[in-house]
């Protein structure tokens, strides 16, 4: 038997990197996928190479920051696959500035998109979990993906260590809420250090254009020089510790941080 098998997994920006590896692995361990993202040529490609292979999933597209458009995402889930058992909010951004130059609309972007995304996927979700929660072990499971930068600080990161450490948090109190009214819906957060995706290779270029490529070169031995196990992760490492989180076998885990950094944050 598969981990999640017939449990509805709803997977935001899952277009690509981390969350596409996610919605993959959760669709090859048994649940139906709804991917979400907006960007639609990328998402649909991706449902389609899960259809292709045998699994069960549809895209829609989504900012998750629109409260609307969180109703609409839900209401489409239960009419297409018949609820929702799993939540991956996994849709963020990571650019970075400093404190002093930071635009306040850039600031507001951020935390629109990392924190209240978050916050929007949690309170309209809960609700058609709580509904199927019973069916299974482990109940329902809400997993935000955070950061390592959710613990510790970076210079040219403040909003994006602010919005990584607000999920950090948001997920303890949310998950000690649903646990003390009896939701049976755990909710957990997943830390990833740094990783092979194309955001990390879109900071790169970025470094080149603007100091070098030896200056992009230096950034990432920096990278591997955080990072004790000797490699950058990469996106299947993430969706295997979701897959975990998601299936009955975390039944007793909630509340907690899975740390998925090959060691960066044990220095």
């Amino acid at each position: 038997m598969n981990r999640v098998d017939g449990k509805v997994a709803i997977v935001t920006g899952g277009a690509r990197g981390l969350g596409a590896a996610s919605a993959k692995r959760l669709a090859a361990g048994g649940a139906q996928v709804v991917l979400t993202d907006l960007r639609e040529e990328l998402g649909e490609k991706a449902a389609e190479e899960i259809n292709q292979v045998g699994g069960s999933a549809i895209f829609l597209r989504q900012d998750t920051s629109s409260e609307e458009q969180w109703i609409e995402v839900v209401a489409k889930t239960k009419e297409h696959f018949g609820g929702v058992d799993v939540l991956l909010n996994n849709a963020g951004i990571g650019t970075g500035a400093r404190i002093d130059k930071m635009e306040l609309k850039a600031w507001q972007h951020m935390m629109g998109i990392n924190m209240e995304g978050v916050f929007l996927g949690m309170k309209h979700c809960i609700p058609p979990m709580r509904e199927r929660a019973s069916k299974w072990e482990g109940g329902g499971s809400i997993i935000n993906i955070s950061s390592i930068m959710g613990f510790i600080g970076a210079p040219g990161s403040t909003a994006y260590c602010a919005s990584k450490g607000g999920v950090r948090l948001a997920t303890k109190a949310a998950a000690l809420e649903c646990a003390k009214l009896g939701f049976n819906i755990r909710v957990n957060s997943v830390h990833p250090g740094y990783m092979e995706t194309e955001g990390l290779q879109s900071a790169l270029r970025a470094i080149a254009k603007g100091s070098g490529d030896e200056a992009k070169e230096a950034a990432r031995q920096d990278m591997l020089k955080a990072t004790p196990i000797g490699r950058l992760g990469k996106p299947r490492d993430i969706a295997n510790g979701v897959l975990f989180l998601a299936s009955d076998d975390a039944s007793f885990i909630t509340g907690t941080e899975l740390v998925i950094d090959g060691g960066a944050l044990a220095q």
